[in-house]
């Protein structure tokens, strides 16, 4: 099944369209953007692409699960050639060459006063055929997850988790194994109140 045609894809895809992207005006901020990346799966049902990035001391997202992605480099145009240019480089995987981007969601910041100063662009993208990952330095691992899954109330709760040497609890999504919160866990949040209008 072509990705576009499935029903929530159809969904997300009008509801995006539809709506105005809430963006942040401070010129000043670094800039970052995201690939929420969808293929489909096996079964044809829609699945999302994830990454957990290697462990460096000093990041402040060691560890951690997120959409590939990373800050705007001078070279890129727009913000959404940042979300493409970085998941080439964290996965292999090239948006532009098997999909496409189908829109953009409101941009994120981090709300925690110990992360950078950043505002995160998230862009939704859909692709074909997916070729073997080619994983950077900066990533230990890159899987896909259904959407189905992130539908699951089961699958989120309140947990504890770490950030910077800090204990907290935040509402995270759980999936075989990986525990997925903050920043990620808010853009996927947009995403299901998108696709539950």
């Amino acid at each position: 099944m072509n990705i576009l045609e499935h029903p929530e894809i159809i969904r997300l895809h009008e509801a995006i369209s539809a709506r105005s992207t809430q963006v942040h005006s401070d010129s000043a901020m670094r800039r970052a953007a995201v690939a929420v990346t969808f293929r489909a799966g096996a079964n044809g049902e829609p699945e999302l692409l994830f990454i957990k990035r290697a462990e460096y001391p000093g990041d402040p997202w060691s560890g951690q699960i997120a959409f590939p992605g990373g800050r705007r480099e001078a070279h890129d145009i727009t913000l959404e050639e940042t979300a493409i240019r970085e998941t080439r480089e964290e996965t292999g995987l090239d948006i532009a060459a098997s999909g496409r981007i189908i829109g953009a969601l409101d941009e994120v910041q981090p709300q925690s006063v110990r992360l950078p100063e950043l505002v995160v662009a998230p862009f939704v993208a859909v692709v074909g055929e997916v070729a073997p990952f080619a994983l950077a330095g900066e990533v230990s691992s890159a899987f896909w997850v259904p959407l189905q899954s992130l539908h699951a109330g089961d699958s989120w709760r309140d947990t504890e988790v770490s950030g910077r040497g800090y204990r907290m609890t935040k509402r995270a999504f759980h999936h075989d194994g990986h525990v997925i919160w903050g920043l990620t866990e808010r853009i996927i949040a947009q995403l299901l109140s998108l696709l539950k209008g």
